[in-house]
């Protein structure tokens, strides 16, 4: 029997996938009415953890208790019975529903008798909504919405709920400077009325503000637990990674004399560029809450989403996007051609456009730029190359056999970075590219973005949720809202004036 002075008090979980283990000795003891924050390196177990605790596996081994009493959860539900809510980092969400169906999912509320009573959860979700700022139409279907947009029902789901204990793992990824305040807000008026908050994030400045208590895992293993008061964040990421994270050095800016790489000018569909150049060996980042048009930039410069004409207008300029790679017009190129000239592309939704989850990642590192003998592929050579990029990237575990499904998110994102990175580019479109990672490898995902601006005069298009990473690395910055570009500004533009702009207050 656990200590009834614990809301949770897991012990000694473990638990393996086929070769891999995710948790070996696994301990997590969290006070009630209090922010409790977990953190660790990409792969340490912390996913593992939130799920073992949120019902969706089973532990092989170890306790769990919950107020003191012990607890085996089976199913999702039986997790939610107990009174926990949980948004997890990879959504689960049924894409062909509604915002409002989704929440209203398992749920007594939203049924009578048979009947699932659409205008009283809409008008539910609507009212949260408004609360936490956290704004989405609940009649919008799931599989329209854009990656920042579901999270959002993810967090508005497990509030939902009213769960006395919340799991939350990166749920700030995708909100902008003042939704983060209002979300913080939100948590710590629900752990002043009682509740119980676990949450898992990359951003140490966040668990410092935030949390009362930390555990850090290490490689499935809990390596540090202490109170907060007094730690800075560089020391709780020496206790993450064990060692000092390395300063971000940004070399001087570059000439403006060079050859533009990207140029863009004009509309498509939801998407309104005045105009937009990134030059080579330059960086340009562009800020913006998830939704506001980032999902369609991306895709139109991958040439993934077809170009759609403006009503009403006469001007080649507005009524179609002009886009050029090297001076050279791509309107009509597919993404496999914009690849062969040297666009390398990470995508925001690593799950369902970075990879292939099925595949090995020997295959998965070799999508762009399979390896071939004769008509077929080349396995040993493509096995030989990714034992050689895995430990390079710092992918855990560096095994090229195993499935992409079976990495963690942040270890997933190290082989799409790793993948497109490697090789020799002329332009980098990289969309929220340490998204999940820990301190440092996001510091080395970073330091290869700046030497393949500087040191192989690659152009590269930064767009990024994550305000500090678009301010820290970029030469120029603008943001992109309802699907308008602002002007850019030079580097030194003040985190509040972006901000500002990023929720349409500029």
């Amino acid at each position: 029997m656990g200590s009834s002075q614990f809301a949770i008090e897991a012990v000694a979980l473990a638990k393996r996938f086929g070769r891999m283990t995710a948790l070996s000795s696994a301990d997590l003891r969290v006070r009630p009415g209090t922010i409790h924050a977990l953190v660790g390196e990409n792969g340490a177990g912390k996913s593992t953890l939130i799920s073992i605790l949120s019902g969706l596996i089973l532990p092989d081994a170890g306790a769990l208790t919950l107020h003191g009493r012990a607890v085996q959860f089976r199913s999702p539900l039986d997790a939610v019975a107990a009174g926990i809510g949980t948004v997890h980092q990879h959504f689960m969400l049924a894409e062909a529903l509604t915002v409002a169906e989704n929440i209203g999912l398992g749920t007594r509320r939203s049924a009578a008798g048979w009947l699932f009573q659409a205008a009283k959860v809409e008008a539910e979700v609507a009212r949260l909504a408004e609360q936490t700022g956290l704004h989405v139409d609940p009649k919008a279907r799931v599989a329209d919405l854009a990656v920042g947009l579901r999270q959002r029902v993810e967090i508005l789901k497990a509030l939902s709920r009213g769960a006395q204990v919340l799991l939350l793992d990166e749920p700030t990824a995708v909100l902008a400077p003042p939704e983060v305040e209002k979300l913080f807000e939100n948590l710590r008026r629900m752990r002043d009325s009682g509740r119980t908050i676990v949450i898992v994030t990359h951003k140490l400045d966040e668990v410092v503000a935030l949390a009362s208590e930390v555990t850090v895992l290490r490689r499935g293993e809990t390596v540090f637990a202490t109170p907060l008061a007094g730690m800075s964040p560089a020391q709780v990421a020496e206790k993450m990674i064990g060692r000092e994270t390395p300063a971000l050095t940004v070399p001087p800016p570059v000439e403006q004399s060079s050859q533009p790489m990207l140029e863009l000018e004009g509309a498509s569909g939801a998407v309104n560029i005045a105009k937009l150049h990134v030059l080579a060996g330059e960086i340009v980042g562009i800020a913006g809450v998830e939704g506001n048009g980032q999902q369609e930039l991306a895709e139109l410069i991958a040439g993934t989403r077809s170009r759609q004409s403006v009503p009403g207008t006469q001007s080649v300029q507005q009524s179609g996007l002009i886009e050029k790679i090297a001076g050279v017009s791509v309107a009509d190129w597919t993404p496999q051609m914009r690849s062969d000239a040297g666009l390398a592309y990470i995508p925001a939704d690593r799950q369902r456009e970075g990879l292939v989850l099925e595949f090995s990642l020997a295959e998965n590192l070799h999508l762009r730029e399979p390896l071939e003998r004769g008509p077929l592929l080349d396995h040993r050579a493509m096995r030989e190359r990714a034992l050689k990029l895995l430990p390079e990237y710092g992918v855990r575990p560096p095994d090229p056999d195993l499935e992409a499904a079976g990495l963690s998110g942040g270890n997933q994102q190290k082989v799409i970075v790793a993948r497109e990175l490697s090789g020799t580019t002329k332009l980098i479109l990289a969309c929220n590219p340490t998204r999940g990672l820990d301190v440092g490898a996001a510091a080395d995902v970073h330091a290869r973005l700046i030497a393949a601006a500087r040191t192989q005069n690659a152009a590269v298009l930064l767009l990024s949720s994550d305000l500090d990473e678009v301010l820290a690395l970029s030469d120029r910055v603008a943001v992109l809202y309802r699907g308008t570009l602002s002007e850019t500004w030079p580097r030194g533009v003040s985190k509040e004036q972006v901000g500002r702009a990023m929720v349409g207050a500029a």
